[in-house]
């Protein structure tokens, strides 16, 4: 099978080790290791130590019961048999689609949104139709659009909430509405759900409120540890059990130490999620401030979500002012076009303070010199 180039990492893969100040990342602030124990007030040394005496082995395929216990408790109503572990979202997405998505089967995919979503059932031999999301209803789709979509031969509605890039976010008075549009056709809901949003407390995953709701989630974007590379899947018991067959033909385990270091933050997400909210309110100020200052700059401000999708009044393709600014400016976004939307640049608004400050000026400067 073959696949398109997947726009965004194509971008960040050739830029963003030679950027002065990345604001593309949409990751909430990475932790050191350092910072994660301090956070959880783990003593380091007791840490090491356990670790040294670790046996290298597989350890437990779908992740430890401490990992399970420690995911689970981040919804309402999963158990730790409804829980497996993948390596990041992206391997938890490719899992569930190779899983259920056949040759001829229908997807509704929400558009633009993480190419993974809709490119993997292309790839597959699915029939997609892309439900577009609309600028004009703060960036979400219209549930009346969908309903024109879904049909009997339907399999799977694929979302991303919050969405990326715009921050976008699915509440849960919209997800029970398309929840009836999908049971009027019988329809999994794939749900990338790597994306919180802040303005309420604890995670709303698609499995707590559908049977045939599949939950997707790492620590890589909302719990800002992307370097463990682990992620997991939320589903009924019936659907782990069809997935797991999958999964031993794209992962055997995520590894011994990065499941003890995944466990021990999950176990601490409060800790880092009180963390996270504080940056992602202070760090939204600071971006809203600037594009109320800036008359080249508009935005629908995301729903308290570490992406934001900023429209700009550059002159042309907006990938040619994208490189100008990195060039000129030693500043990284992503351009719109990566997600087929032109005249707007994706920003990781949840980096560090200073970064995010220095970027925004400079691209200021670059909107006010470009021509």
């Amino acid at each position: 099978m073959k696949l398109p180039i997947f726009g965004v990492e194509e971008w960040l893969n050739e830029n963003e080790k030679s950027a002065k100040y990345d604001i593309a990342g949409a990751s909430i602030s990475s932790l050191s290791l350092r910072e994660l124990f301090e956070l959880t007030g783990t003593d380091a040394d007791e840490f090491y130590q356990m670790l040294m005496d670790k046996t290298l082995d597989y350890g437990w395929i779908e992740g430890s019961p401490q990992f399970k216990q420690a995911v689970s408790t981040l919804y309402q109503h999963q158990r730790p048999a409804n829980i497996l572990q993948s390596n990041g979202a992206t391997g938890a997405n490719l899992t569930v689609l190779y899983a259920l998505v056949e040759p001829g089967d229908h997807i509704v995919a929400h558009y633009p949104s993480y190419q993974q979503l809709y490119d993997l059932p292309l790839s597959m031999g699915a029939h997609v139709d892309y439900w577009q999301i609309k600028e004009a209803n703060n960036w979400l789709p219209d549930l009346d659009e969908l309903r024109q979509l879904v049909g009997p031969k339907t399999k799977l509605i694929a979302i991303n909430n919050a969405n990326n890039p715009t921050g976008a976010y699915m509440d849960e008075d919209y997800l029970l509405e398309l929840i009836s549009i999908a049971r009027s056709c019988d329809a999994y809901i794939l749900a990338d759900e790597v994306y919180h949003s802040f303005n309420q407390p604890a995670l709303l995953g698609i499995a707590d409120l559908y049977d045939k709701g599949i939950s997707v989630n790492s620590l890589s974007k909302t719990f800002s540890l992307p370097g463990l590379r682990v992620g997991w899947i939320a589903a009924a018991e019936s659907l782990c059990e069809i997935i797991k067959n999958y999964r031993d033909y794209t992962m055997i385990c995520a590894g011994v130490f990065d499941d003890t270091v995944a466990s021990l933050a999950l176990s601490n997400a409060d800790k880092i999620l009180r963390r996270n909210e504080k940056i992602v309110s202070e760090n939204l100020s600071i971006l809203e401030n600037w594009v109320n200052q800036e008359e080249k700059a508009s935005l629908i401000p995301p729903k308290n979500v570490s992406t934001a999708f900023v429209k700009l009044d550059s002159n042309g393709p907006i990938e040619d002012f994208c490189r100008y600014l990195l060039s000129e400016y030693g500043t990284l976004v992503v351009p719109g076009n990566r997600f087929n939307k032109e005249s707007y640049v994706r920003i990781g608004y949840t980096c560090n303070k200073d970064i995010l400050v220095a970027g925004l000026n400079c691209l200021s400067q670059a909107l006010n010199s470009y021509h």
